[in-house]
């Protein structure tokens, strides 16, 4: 349980700093696309969640 939980984090973190550098945000006034820790910490939360489905 630990283990899926700790792997979720850590693909969806990874994840999301694939989609800042992928799509990111072109002018930089998007709230969680603007700054790579934000969508590192988005995608971390996202990948808690479904983990733990």
């Amino acid at each position: 349980m630990i283990l899926k939980t700790f792997l979720g984090v850590v693909i969806g973190g990874i994840l999301g700093f694939l989609y800042y550098k992928i799509v990111g945000c072109p002018n930089g006034t998007c709230p969680i696309t603007s700054k790579p820790i934000n969508t590192i910490i988005y995608g971390a939360v996202m990948g808690l969640l479904i983990s733990n489905i």
